[in-house]
């Protein structure tokens, strides 16, 4: 394969993940829009959203499942056409159908973003082989670039000019009609595993029955979810259905495998990668509410602008950071581990805006390999899964976003900015508590119950506070404060396994790239 056509595929990669990263931007900036035109509850956006992460998983575990089999470009048009078809559906929204037209719109853009890495993360690790973390990470640049262009637009055109949504949204079509043509006509290579003709089955085989019970865990989770709020299962019934629908899955992981365990060094990198996407897109999911409760709501996009254009600059650092302090992708990874959980405690006692940029910053420094260097590892050391394994771990990733990460930080939000202002002022707490605890998997709901929304609002949007309600702001402030101290304690965790698996390498001689050759033997 020539270095061009090398090189255009890398960048229409780039730009397949940029197109998705600018419209993930505009959709969550438009929210108050579809607020206030169909008139949705908080719960009923944060639902539609929620299809974001559902349909990324499902698009980019299929995907990875049949895209050694079917060829990289069959997906990528099957990508682009959703993409089209997405936007399309999106705005036929009116009336009465909005809820469901914007939440299937919202579920078929997310499932081609899915489809696209579902490509894009084998085919670069596929197109260099000598240097993976390098390219994963150059590839994955293009994410926070999207983020950042989407905020800008609807900085300008909503907060600014106040442009219909259906305009704003069009425009990440821009971009989509880009990565088509750069994918046009070119030749896409083999995975390594595709070119030795490897069995579905033996590229599950690593995986195996230890691996599969991570993602079925999350998917069972998804599966009660979805048989509860969708459906109308009883909370019991529904919670029974998802442990059935987890365990045939894993079933079926055992059939296709004969049962193999699977690898050790996989199943630690799929529970570790979980944890990746709580902290990284699920503190990205509260971080401007979090900021612009802190500070202001301009100075909120502005830190997030900040630590976006920090990921974008530093991925593109990968390779002369790791030559340079002599790290391995393991090292690497341990390294910003401990710089996101440091960021992220020195965040939680930040009381100016100097102090946010030095505390996200350093915080953003630390999360911008995570994710791309973790693909990078599962491919360097398991080359015989192909496509299976990175793309079932991205599809972890994004569960956890979306199970674990959004929902978890919303719930300790609550919990300690109930606990604050109860600890100070019981009688006060009384009068603003909300009707209902906050939930979170199978934790005690008693224990969490906020704020009530609408008094919280007015007390935050009262000019003259009484002293009542600065002593409500107050708690709700150290809600955020404790909950991004508690958001330290993950990446702290990983830290603690990247240790561990950097003492294995190290017994074993070293981190290095393994061949399918070296693997079966």
């Amino acid at each position: 394969m020539s270095d061009n056509n090398r090189s255009r595929l890398l960048w229409a990669g780039f730009m397949a993940i940029l197109a998705a990263g600018v419209g993930f931007a505009i959709r969550g900036g438009i929210f108050d829009n579809w607020a206030k035109e169909f008139g949705f509850t908080g719960a009923q956006l944060g639902a539609i959203g929620g299809m974001g992460f559902n349909g990324f998983c499902f698009g980019i575990i299929l995907g990875g499942v049949v895209v050694d089999k079917i060829g990289y470009g069959k997906l990528v048009v099957l990508a682009f056409l959703l993409h089209v078809v997405s936007a399309l559906i999106t705005f036929t929204a009116s009336g009465g159908n909005a809820y469901m037209v914007l939440s299937l719109g919202m579920f078929i853009f997310a499932f081609a973003n899915g489809t696209l890495e579902a490509v894009a993360n084998p085919l670069v690790a596929t197109l260099y082989p000598e240097n993976r973390t390098h390219y994963l990470n150059i590839l994955h640049a293009s994410w926070p670039a999207g983020m950042v262009i989407g905020v800008i637009i609807g900085w300008f055109l909503d907060d600014k000019m106040e442009i219909n949504w259906r305009i704003q949204l069009a425009l990440y079509l821009i971009p989509t009609v880009i990565y088509g043509l750069m994918f046009m006509g070119q030749k896409f290579p083999q995975s390594e595993a595709a070119a030795k003709g490897v069995s579905f089955g033996n590229m599950l085989k690593d995986v195996g029955i230890l691996g599969g019970a991570v993602a079925c865990f999350l998917l069972s989770f998804f599966a009660e979810g979805f048989f509860k709020d969708v459906v109308g299962l009883a909370p019991e019934m529904a919670k029974n259905v998802g442990y059935g629908v987890g365990g045939a899955l894993l079933i079926g992981v055992g059939l296709i495998t004969k049962f193999s365990l699977g690898s050790i060094v996989l199943f630690v990198l799929f529970v570790t990668h979980a944890l990746v996407g709580a902290v990284e897109l699920g503190t990205d999911g509260w971080i401007q509410n979090i900021t612009g409760n802190l500070f202001t709501p301009e100075q909120g996009k502005a830190l997030f602008l900040w630590t976006s254009a920090i990921m974008f600059g530093l991925r593109f650092c990968a390779h002369w950071i790791e030559k340079t302090l002599k790290l391995s992708p393991v090292g690497l990874l341990f390294v910003c581990s401990a710089l996101a959980a440091g960021g992220l405690t020195l965040a939680s006692t930040m009381n100016s805006f100097t102090t946010a940029l030095i505390a996200l910053g350093i915080y953003a420094f630390g999360k911008t390999f995570f994710w791309p260097t973790m693909l990078a590892v599962a491919s360097d050391r398991f080359p015989r899964t192909g496509a299976v394994a990175i793309s079932i771990m991205g599809g972890i990733g994004m569960l956890s976003a979306g199970i674990i990460g959004g929902p978890g930080l919303g719930y300790t939000k609550d919990r300690f900015a109930g606990e604050s202002l109860k600890a100070t002022n019981p009688a006060l707490y009384e009068t603003y508590k909300a009707e209902t605890p906050s939930k979170f998997l199978n934790l005690d709901a008693t224990a969490a119950i906020g704020l009530d929304g609408k008094k919280l609002s007015a007390a935050k949007e009262a000019k003259e506070k009484t002293p009542e309600q600065l002593a409500v702001v107050q708690a709700d402030q150290q809600g955020d404060r404790k909950t991004l101290k508690f958001d330290a304690y993950i990446p702290g965790t990983m830290a603690v396994i990247y240790l561990f698996l950097l003492l294995y390498f190290k017994s074993i001689g070293g981190y290095r790239p393994v061949r399918i050759d070296e693997q079966s033997a």
